[in-house]
């Protein structure tokens, strides 16, 4: 059984157009503010900052953690 160049090439195409549309339709992750266990210094991150932060506040829509994220 042989199969055609232009059948792959097509499914090639639907799948990268797919993975497109997905990124394309992606929220950004929100961003907290965390707070230093040793000192209490305020920090902003999308992500954890280790053992030594706890989560103060959040999620927000900036990196500079001021303006909240609203949930609709």
């Amino acid at each position: 059984m042989k199969i055609s160049t232009s059948r792959i090439s097509n499914r090639v195409c639907g799948a990268l157009l797919a993975t497109l549309a997905v990124g394309a339709i992606a929220k950004p992750a929100p961003w907290y503010q965390w707070r230093s266990k040793a000192d209490g210094q305020l920090a902003c991150s999308q992500t954890p900052l280790g053992p030594g932060w706890e989560r103060a506040a959040g999620p927000y829509r900036d990196a500079r953690c001021e303006k909240p994220n609203l949930a609709k």
